[in-house]
């Protein structure tokens, strides 16, 4: 039997009379070091349904229920509390936080024939060989951050330090394969994976200098790292003595506040508040500036274009049987933070932009981080099918 601390969750929601309550869960590793990312998508997947419900918290004249679980980012825990909310009828899913997580929980929704919408894990195997037909990702994968990565990299060559586990690895094969696909000429010199929680990058980063250093130019050392970024340390020890340029993937907006003295730098980001034009995203910002004097980051916008593939998919199906759902939400398209997202239907990856940013020489004020260089849309970012259905 489950711990009590393992087996309560926060519920959302209430009573509708003879309606029975519509019953999401909501499973996130609030506990360990992806904790932001999970309180991010908590706050972003309520004020989603706040937004597209019109604050009513119903769909169809019942009322929602959201019920959010702690998997601290355990694939056991992750596992267990999945098979425990379609036990409680959960209507549908969403979650996890952690890869590995998330991968743990694919077979439970296979084994229920329940929904799993996968927020905001990026792992391509989720959406790849380790997929099933309950399982829709709003999320976007590694592969369609490398894509955007390569589409700005197109001769050169590249060293890579990721973490030592499934994101990051993940990660580097999807920037090879990446560039690649662009038809890039730039060449891969070198990887380096340090462990997930590393503080002294010394070792590995003289490792991936005297990699670059002596190769065609430019000579890009690309960063893919989940939780405190290690751009800083990096930089500190002054890569252009060799012409080594840093590019890093987006972050959190208070990492990336401490970027400031790179002005100029280039990367490539899957949300950031001020490049997207839409009401949706309109309304989150106005709004998260209004509650919690900071603007919305990029898990905020994941956990709100997961409220909005729930809500379109319930308003299709107002009956919630899972098979029912699986049909409409196959090429279905919903409202996100990035404008209109669409469902592929071979392989239920949610396709969608990503922006090309370069950071701000002059910052306004203490947000005004990014200048969008370019929106790079979902047409151009080749996205392989990988789930052999």
């Amino acid at each position: 039997m489950l711990s009590a601390a393992f087996a309560a969750g926060i519920a959302y929601g209430g009573n509708a009379g003879a309606a029975p309550d519509l019953k999401i869960a909501l499973i996130a590793g609030k506990t360990g070091i992806l904790e932001s990312y999970a309180r991010e998508t908590e706050t972003g997947f309520m004020m989603g349904l706040e937004y597209l419900t019109g604050g009513k918290m119903e769909i169809n004249g019942r009322k929602i229920k959201v019920i959010v679980k702690d998997d601290q980012g355990k694939p056991d825990l992750g596992r267990t509390l999945l098979a425990e909310a379609y036990d409680d009828k959960v209507d549908i899913a969403v979650g996890t936080t952690s890869s590995g997580s998330a991968l743990a929980m694919l077979p439970v929704a296979r084994e229920y024939r329940k929904v799993l919408v996968v927020e905001p894990a990026v792992a391509d195997e989720i959406t790849g060989a380790r997929w099933n037909r309950y399982v829709f990702r709003t999320a976007r994968n590694s592969m369609q951050d490398a894509l955007a990565a390569a589409s700005t990299l197109k001769s050169g060559s590249v060293a890579f330090l990721a973490q030592d586990y499934a994101f990051g690895r993940d990660a580097v094969k999807a920037g090879k394969e990446a560039l690649a696909a662009t038809g890039s000429k730039a060449k891969v010199v070198h990887e380096e994976y340090a462990p997930v929680a590393a503080t002294d990058f010394t070792a590995p980063t003289q490792r991936l200098f005297d990699a670059l250093k002596d190769k065609p130019q430019p000579r890009i050392l690309a960063i893919a790292w989940a939780g405190p970024n290690p751009m800083n340390k990096i930089a500190d020890m002054k890569p252009e003595r060799f012409g080594i340029a840093l590019a890093p993937g987006g972050n959190l907006l208070p990492v990336m506040k401490t970027w400031k003295a790179y002005a100029g730098t280039e990367g490539t980001i899957y949300y950031y508040y001020g490049f997207p034009r839409n009401k949706m995203n309109d309304w989150l910002v106005a709004e998260h500036m209004k509650r919690f004097k900071a603007p919305p980051d990029m898990f905020t916008a994941g956990g709100m274009s997961a409220a909005g593939a729930v809500f379109a998919a319930l308003q299709k199906v107002p009956s919630a049987d899972s098979e029912q759902l699986v049909a409409a939400m196959e090429g279905m398209s919903f409202e996100s933070p990035k404008g209109t997202l669409s469902f592929r239907r071979e392989d239920h990856q949610a396709l969608q932009p990503m922006y090309h940013f370069r950071i701000r020489k002059e910052q306004k004020n203490e947000w005004d981080l990014l200048e969008l260089v370019r929106e790079i849309p979902a047409a151009e970012l080749p996205l392989p099918v990988r789930n052999k259905r």
